[in-house]
């Protein structure tokens, strides 16, 4: 694949990604936070849609950090993390699909969260997934479409790495 399609695909799978989760974020803000709106919607057993922002990263993380300390940490490290996958990108063989295909996903969430801490200074969570376990119920940290993309996307280069290790096993 030349390096101009290749782009394309990065920045057009990148740009579907990042328009899910906002799309899907602005939805929720509007039906979850509506006049009259319950709160919390649930969908089906073990499965919440419920409002939250999140100031921290994954699971909360420094979300109780002072604003001085995390916002700059965040853009840092996002902005960081933007950027080395798109010049990584180019590295990407043409047999590599799972990573041809994770990169983008990665990049579409980095973005799609970026764009929630410079507009609003969190991130716009909104599915709450839960079980009953020993009587009691116990709840994932509520998470987004940009979380989800990002975690396809590292089970898809976490793929990628055992073909790859397979690969120079059998060299």
């Amino acid at each position: 694949m030349n390096y101009l399609r290749s782009y394309l695909f990065l920045f057009g799978l990148a740009g579907a990604s990042t328009a899910a989760d906002l799309a899907s974020k602005q939805w929720a803000v509007n039906r979850l936070s509506a006049p009259g709106s319950p709160g919390i919607v649930r969908v089906v057993d073990h499965f919440n849609l419920v409002l939250a922002h999140n100031k921290g990263g994954a699971g909360s993380f420094l979300s109780t950090t002072p604003d001085a300390f995390r916002m700059p940490f965040f853009l840092g490290v996002s902005s960081l993390a933007i950027v080395a996958m798109v010049v990584f990108y180019r590295r990407v063989l043409p047999g590599q699909w799972a990573l041809r295909w994770g990169l983008p996903l990665m990049l579409g969430g980095a973005l799609g969260n970026l764009v929630d801490r410079v507009r609003y200074g969190h991130v716009i969570d909104f599915l709450q997934v839960y079980a009953r376990i020993g009587g009691q119920t116990r709840y994932w940290p509520t998470f987004n479409v940009a979380d989800i993309a990002i975690s396809v996307g590292v089970g898809l280069l976490g793929i990628d790495l055992i073909q790859q290790m397979r690969t120079s096993l059998r060299a």
